[in-house]
């Protein structure tokens, strides 16, 4: 991971741990800080723009502290994918993992445009951001990336079949299909937002997606329109 690391001088030389370490609650409790802290710089500024010392500093820990838990840069990185993966599915998990209309599509569609409209979408998806900065400078975090990926894409491709087994989205209608391409808009809806610093981007990229899913839905009433926060 040299473009992760290039900053970090001679950290890059430490030793993986051989197996997990075995914690104590406030062991725990500091490296959680450290997680978050490392997380939250990271996805505001960018993974190459955010130093230890940064994490340090924000974190309110000491530089022993720091390299007591991980060995480099590298390892807090793929920590802070884990985190990431973890806080999205926390996110995402209750709506998906109970769709089964077309209503409830919509209400997972409305909280993931209120949520962009935090910070007016400037910072994009979590998973998102990691992945173009790291996929080509470290196996490990892409494939920690992807698996983040196929898990919230298998998440809608569950809910997709749930709406067919109870009849509501034709026999035509390939939910792998569906939802990959949903998931494709949702990305392409944060990048939009990114880029603009407008959350409607995302209204109208994911209002596109949900509309081609109706084309298999038959009578179902067309919801569209700005979504409140």
């Amino acid at each position: 991971m040299e473009v992760v690391l290039a900053a970090e001088g001679t950290s890059r030389e430490r030793a993986r741990p051989a197996q997990p370490r075995q914690l104590t609650a406030r062991g725990a409790a500091t490296r959680d800080r450290i997680v978050n802290a490392a997380a939250d710089l990271m996805y505001t500024r960018g993974v190459e723009r955010t130093s230890l010392d940064d994490v340090i500093e924000v974190s309110g820990t000491g530089k022993s502290q720091l390299y007591h838990y991980f060995s480099d840069k590298s390892e807090l990185v793929e920590q802070v994918v884990r985190f990431q993966v973890d806080q999205v599915m926390k996110v995402q998990a209750p709506l998906l993992e109970n769709l089964r209309s077309m209503r409830g599509l919509e209400r997972w569609r409305d909280m993931v445009v209120a949520n962009s409209r935090t910070n007016r979408g400037a910072y994009g998806c979590p998973l998102g951001s990691l992945s173009s900065e790291l996929a080509d400078h470290s196996e490990q975090a892409r494939l920690q990336v992807q698996a983040g990926f196929s898990t919230w894409e298998s998440q809608l491709r569950a809910g997709l079949e749930r709406m067919q087994e109870a009849g509501e989205l034709s026999a035509k209608a390939n939910p792998a299909d569906l939802a990959t391409g949903l998931l494709a808009a949702l990305q392409g809806g944060y990048l939009l937002s990114q880029a603009r610093h407008d959350p409607e981007s995302m209204r109208i990229s994911l209002d596109m997606a949900l509309d081609h899913i109706r084309s298999y839905v038959g009578a179902s009433p067309v919801r569209r329109g700005r979504t409140s926060a």
